[in-house]
């Protein structure tokens, strides 16, 4: 009798704690059509997390493993991120690859501020992170300096893994926002 008190409270508590929790996404698969309940900054959220399309600024050695990491080895389109795009206008996530030189500063912040709202930077590498070794008068120490990173990927030059992770990383922190209230607050006021 004692063991079946037992097996009872832990089945209450295991209800207990389901219930306090609050997921973004429901799904009821009795329901015929398949009906998905969700919130709306959920639902953007995903979208936007699994289809992030990259802009590459490789500007060092980094570039090599950006590359790598696109092959079918590693297959960064797993993530959603297979398409990179050579165009600002089209890209949301830059990618920035090895030393940034004052020369090259100034063309990577035009470009940034080409690309569309929202958008997101990964410094990948220990040169685009902090200058690396590149202790010189013609290294930008950090491109955080110059744009807002996101998501850092150290390593000299990091393995196609890590940024692979720091995508993963980068598509936790998008899940997090709260899309519709920060960047729609014009349609809001309207409501």
């Amino acid at each position: 009798m004692r063991k079946f008190r037992l097996a009872a409270r832990k089945q209450e508590n295991r209800v207990s704690r389901m219930s306090t929790t609050l997921s973004p996404v429901a799904y009821d698969g009795k329901i015929e059509g398949n009906v998905i309940f969700t919130q709306l900054d959920a639902a953007i959220n995903w979208m936007r997390s699994h289809s992030l399309w990259p802009m590459p600024m490789g500007l060092a050695c980094c570039a090599i493993e950006l590359m790598a990491a696109s092959s079918s080895r590693f297959d960064i389109s797993r993530f959603g991120a297979e398409v990179m795009r050579f165009s600002p206008r089209q890209a949301d996530v830059m990618i920035v690859a090895g030393t940034v030189t004052y020369k090259m500063a100034l063309a990577v912040k035009r470009i940034w501020d080409q690309m569309p709202e929202p958008k997101w930077c990964i410094a990948m590498g220990a040169c685009a992170s902090s200058g690396g070794m590149y202790r010189s008068y013609a290294v930008l120490q950090g491109i955080d300096h110059l744009i807002p990173v996101d998501v850092y990927v150290s390593g000299c030059p990091p393995r196609p893994e890590a940024l692979l992770d720091g995508l993963m990383k980068l598509q936790a922190k998008i899940m997090k926002e709260h899309s519709v209230t920060e960047q729609k607050k014009e349609l809001l006021e309207n409501l």
